[in-house]
């Protein structure tokens, strides 16, 4: 077959292309030729097709995300925003952290292992080319009903994944959440985050600059195992009557990224890199259009010197693939030999593959034939903007006025009884030990804190002690009731866990997992998440320094629900003063923080007494949140509690269980006057906290809620061995213990 160079296709222009097959539109494949004056060759079609792939270029969504930018300014933190490989805030003592979550949803269920295992690796290469070093990870994961067949085929292949890739490059997995829903039944959502650390003037950006200046591609070699990968399975729907993906998940290689990782932090100290990119998602067409795109000058790739697995591969398929454990380094001439010295040291591969030209175009040549002559902007940042319609979902107002208020109620403490053993018992709310002991928690030694505490936080100087927390949370349940209330009650829960640790909010981070763009309730659905995400965001204080948008989540036409996972990244100047979630000394008095009322809409005890959905979710009040938060770093940092959980899924009861059985120590309780047990027990009410103070520091801690007008109730004290509540029950620590550790092994076991 002829090679489809730039000469042939601008003689024939008539020539029928796979534009379609490719997953372009008919307007996009015109509008690629009006940019080109002529028929895009093979390369140049298969360039843009992953680049504008809806996973690559935000088509669907960047005329929403743009509010991030609008919104919420930056605040002094914020060192590097939206538009790099991750965000980077200023975290003192001349550190910086870069931190973002992103998806890997669509090849997780076709190939469960290496999907999940290759989201870990692609988070971490995004990280280290900020020039961080990585220092640990979290994995917000959701799943189909825990007790449907296929749960059991795509969970342990996910957690296996995860826990393989991460513990092999010796990094700790420091928290994420598991939710199971019969909504992500063909669709799980494994949505990957990644923290790392750096000094200030180690920050590296994605840009070639600089005419003479060498291209050099290092790491593994260039397979087939992921032409298309993410890029095209992120950009449509699951449908079984379309021919197997399989071919397009990536095979990932941990001990290969490690030496990668080691190699990279090695050129970055002797400074020998002008700019990087790492290949992931549409590999070497997104690093050389985007290095291109950002730089000053073009951009010469002789794209036959790319190390290749597989001999066959033709240039279209070079250029689509996804392999794994790949990065793009923009590197002066003189510094090339000491680059690709230190790369042989670490048994890493590196080959000049081109030049930054003097130039505007990206320039691609397959052994001295010329196949891609682009604009890189073009390929790299000004592909389609959509403006979808969408519209408010004809049954949203009947699902809200099917109010979970109404749902029957227990009524005796038996019944009360019952029901929390009940609700502490499914899967949502057991404990995911059995998950998250498959994973290195510990790892380099400055893990503070991980799963099942609030956030996970580690160590980033071992001098004075400076670390970081990192939260993600997301309610899909919530955001089906009401999308805008629903993002904002994910970004109030995950600023929320970051303080009841003793963290100070900082910065935000977002994983935007919807269904088709296509259909316009879902549409909708994206508009008022991403509103309310951004309005929040600005009350709050909390920039977005970046995150992912994954859409098409549905099979055929039932798509999961409106699912906005939201990171918040915290920073402790000491982290021997974080607070755990333990009752760890009885005798201590428990104090409820915020309001409750009578909230429960999309709740966890509607959910597993009923199986229902309806009504609304809590009211936000981020005020209250931003009080809450102040509230719980000063009794962090000034010694006052002990011990704080959040309260969110399962109320008040849930937390107490889980911070009575991690401390091993019990809980007497008494029902404020007047007040129902039950909805004092179950109500999922927001900005709620509740702390174990010692009582030598109770007077200066009520003092300080009051002076800041925050409601604080004693409700009770840690004592025994069983959590009793005065008048209605008791439950056996030992009988809570077999209910909420038992379920995930019997189910997935």
């Amino acid at each position: 077959m002829t090679l489809d160079t730039v000469k042939h296709a601008a003689k024939t222009p008539e020539a029928e292309q796979p534009w379609a097959e490719l997953g372009l539109k008919q307007d996009e494949y015109a509008r690629i030729r009006e940019i080109l004056g002529r028929r895009p060759t093979g390369a140049e079609l298969a360039m843009y097709s992953v680049m504008w792939s809806e996973h690559c270029s935000y088509k669907s969504s960047k005329v929403h995300l743009k509010q991030f930018g609008e919104k919420v300014p930056e605040n002094d933190a914020m060192l590097v925003g939206i538009g790099e490989n991750a965000g980077v805030v200023d975290v003192g003592q001349g550190y910086a952290v870069t931190f973002k979550v992103e998806s890997h949803n669509h090849p997780s269920y076709i190939e469960p292992y290496q999907g999940a295992a290759t989201g870990v690796g692609g988070i971490v290469r995004d990280i280290l080319a900020m020039g961080a070093r990585p220092v640990a990870v979290v994995d917000p994961l959701r799943f189909g009903a825990a007790d449907h067949p296929d749960t059991k085929r795509v969970l342990p292949g996910v957690v296996a994944g995860i826990g393989g890739y991460g513990n092999c490059l010796g990094l700790p997995n420091i928290g994420g959440e598991v939710v199971f829903d019969a909504c992500y039944q063909g669709n799980p959502l494994v949505n990957a985050g990644c923290i790392g650390v750096m000094k200030h003037e180690d920050i590296h950006l994605a840009k070639a600059s600089g005419a003479g200046n060498k291209v050099i591609l290092y790491g593994a070699r260039t397979g087939g195992d992921g032409i298309g990968g993410v890029s095209v399975l992120a950009s449509e729907t699951f449908d079984d009557t379309k021919p197997t993906k399989r071919p397009a998940v990536q095979v990932g290689d941990p001990f290969q990224e490690k030496l990668l990782i080691e190699c990279t932090l090695e050129v970055f100290k002797e400074q020998l890199v002008a700019g990087i990119q790492d290949l992931g998602g549409a590999g070497l067409s997104c690093a050389t259009s985007e290095l291109a795109s950002a730089g000053s000058g073009g951009m010469r790739v002789e794209l036959d010197t790319v190390p290749l697995r597989d001999s066959s591969l033709s240039p279209e398929e070079i250029l689509m693939s996804e392999s794994q454990e790949r990065m793009c380094a923009i590197v002066e001439p003189d510094k090339v030999d000491r680059f690709l010295e230190i790369c042989e040291k670490w048994d890493v591969i590196a080959t000049v593959i081109g030049e930054v030209t003097d130039g505007t175009r990206l320039e691609i040549f397959w052994h001295g034939e010329q196949i891609v002559d682009v604009p890189p902007r073009s390929v790299a940042h000004e592909g389609p903007t959509y403006h979808r319609p969408y519209a408010r979902p004809d049954w949203q107002d009947a699902l809200q006025a099917d109010d979970a208020n109404k749902l029957a109620r227990p009524a005796t403490g038996d019944e009360l009884r019952a029901q929390i053993l009940q609700v502490v018992a499914s899967p949502n709310q057991a404990s995911k030990a059995w998950i998250t002991d498959q994973y290195d928690r510990f790892v380099q030694g400055n893990t503070v804190l991980a799963q099942p505490e609030d956030s996970g936080m580690v160590r980033i100087d071992e001098e004075t002690n400076l670390g970081v927390a990192l939260a993600t949370d997301g309610n899909g349940r919530f955001a089906k009731l009401d999308p805008y209330a629903g993002a904002q009650l994910a970004l109030a829960e995950a600023y929320r866990n970051v303080a009841a640790t003793g963290a100070k909010p900082l910065a935000v981070s977002d994983c935007l997992n919807f269904g088709s763009p296509e259909d316009p309730a879902v549409m909708w659905q994206f508009a008022e998440a991403t509103r309310g995400l951004a309005d929040a965001c600005q009350t709050l204080g909390t920039p977005v320094t970046g995150g992912n948008v994954s859409l098409y989540n549905q099979t055929g036409d039932v798509a999961i629900h409106p699912t906005p996972v939201v990171a918040v990244l915290g920073v402790i100047d000491d982290v021997n003063r974080r607070t755990p979630v333990a009752f760890a000394e009885a005798g201590q008095l428990i104090y409820l923080l915020g309001d409750t009322k009578e909230e429960l809409g999309g709740s966890a005890w509607s959910q597993v007494v009923h199986d229902h959905l309806g009504g609304l979710p809590p009211e936000v009040d981020l005020e209250r949140e931003r009080l809450l938060a102040e509230i719980l770093i000063s009794a962090s940092r000034d010694g006052m509690a002990d011990a704080a959980h959040d309260l969110s899924d399962g109320g008040l009861i849930q937390a107490l269980v889980e911070s009575c059985l991690r401390g091993g120590n019990g809980a007497r309780l008494v029902v404020p006057e007047g007040v129902d047990p039950f909805v004092f027990l179950f109500s999922e009410s927001a900005g709620r906290a509740i702390v174990s103070v010692p009582r030598s520091e109770e007077l200066r801690f009520t003092d300080m809620c009051g002076a800041r007008g925050l409601p604080a109730t004693r409700i009770g004290v840690v004592d025994g061995d069983a959590i009793d509540v005065q008048g209605q029950f008791s439950i056996a620590l030992s009988e809570l213990r077999t209910a909420h550790e038992e379920t995930i092994p019997g189910l997935i076991a």
